[in-house]
């Protein structure tokens, strides 16, 4: 792969400075300790945490407490809240403030999964506009100097626009940066990202970093997302799902010298069979416990082995091993030095869905000020364990 170097770029949010202007978006059940880890290991920015829920956290979960747990390799350490309840959110970003355990701390406006919409979390939440204002000044309050980042969607559905007035009001609360998927929660991943949207928050929002989220599946992407939009940096979710060294291609093309390796990769099946063997090593270590690190490896095998020489049978086994022996075994078996297959590996991985009617709360859309029934269909919004 030939990548041509952007002029360099950095990106500070608050007091951290980050040497490429790239996030790792948070993804459920994806962005683990484990991956961030090994996303970190071949470029630079910031690597961002599951959806961590708010309630939960303040409960001291079991479970939420290990997925805010930071490799002692990791910093800035980041972690992503999603709260409904300003006072919640409030405690939840005082504890991880007073615990020190994160350098870093994004608010979660974006999600558009239905078991969250409905309930007026997620991306159907900035509609309510005063909710969205106490929470989010609530807890930038609360996080004092520890920068605290917003990231949205453009809003519920092409008639229902938020990311505005939601843009303007972070920025009036104290936030350190706000970030775009510009999509709805209506068209889900589907589509085209509407980049002219993250254009008017650059427009809107002046005096914070603005970053876009949507459709970069490769470094090019990137550059031309911030020479379009004028945006402050990106944000990259599905494209590095199987090709952790992407960030080491944006790190080399926006990053400051030294970001990454010099050398772009050369992702020969062996380079490939290599990270993938690397990724279920670190999901072991994560787990602690060889056969629940393998088994959450197998999700992965489709995204690492898009568009190269493997056949349906051996796809299968590794979609089904138990032990790193036995994905040794089976790795051993591949043509290690069958080149980058090109376009056949590139473009959109992961699931986009269909554009679809968003779950709500009943009434939801009749008024931006929150009804008091409405209040008691968010009590129950944060009933599920973090990382769902």
């Amino acid at each position: 792969m030939t990548i041509a170097i952007a002029p360099e770029r950095t990106l500070r949010i608050g007091p951290i400075e980050l040497d490429a202007p790239v996030v790792l978006a948070p993804m459920a059940g994806i962005t683990n300790t484990a991956f961030r880890r090994l996303c970190r290991e071949y470029g630079a920015g910031l690597y961002v945490s599951e959806m961590i829920t708010t309630r939960a956290l303040v409960e001291r979960n079991a479970t939420t407490m290990r997925l805010i747990t930071h490799h002692e390799s990791e910093t800035p350490r980041s972690i992503q809240l999603y709260g409904v309840d300003p006072a919640t959110t409030e405690a939840a970003v005082r504890l991880l403030v007073e615990e020190d355990r994160a350098d870093h701390i994004d608010l979660n406006f974006g999600c558009p999964v239905p078991k969250v919409t409905r309930k007026g979390g997620g991306a159907a939440l900035p509609w309510k506009i005063g909710l969205f204002r106490d929470i989010v000044t609530r807890a930038a309050r609360a996080a004092g100097d520890i920068p605290l980042t917003v990231k949205m969607r453009k809003g519920i559905d092409s008639d229902h626009l938020t990311y505005l007035d939601a843009g303007r009001i972070a920025e009036d609360a104290g936030v350190a940066a706000v970030a775009l998927h510009a999509r709805t929660a209506a068209e889900f991943y589907s589509g085209t990202a509407d980049w002219s949207a993250i254009t008017k928050l650059k427009e809107t929002v002046t005096s914070i970093p603005v970053l876009g989220n949507g459709d970069i599946w490769s470094a090019e992407d990137a550059v031309r997302m911030m020479d379009e939009t004028g945006c402050d940096g990106v944000v990259v979710g599905r494209g590095c799902l199987g090709r952790p060294w992407l960030f080491g291609d944006l790190a080399r093309t926006l990053g400051r010298p030294g970001a990454a390796p010099s050398e772009p990769v050369d992702a020969t099946l062996g380079f490939v069979a290599a990270a993938f063997r690397r990724h279920a090593e670190l999901l072991v270590d994560f787990f602690e416990d060889e056969t629940r690190g393998c088994r959450d490896i197998r999700k992965h095998v489709a995204w690492y082995l898009k568009g190269y020489p493997v056949g349906g049978e051996l796809r299968a086994a590794l979609a089904t091993v138990s032990s790193l022996a036995e994905i040794d075994e089976l790795l051993s078996t591949l043509d290690l030095d069958a080149p980058y297959p090109g376009a056949a590996a590139e473009g959109q991985r992961g699931r986009a869905g269909t554009p679809k009617r968003p779950a709500l709360p009943e009434h939801w859309l009749d008024s931006r000020d929150l009804a008091t029934e409405e209040s008691c269909a968010l009590a129950d919004a944060e009933l599920d364990h973090s990382g769902g």
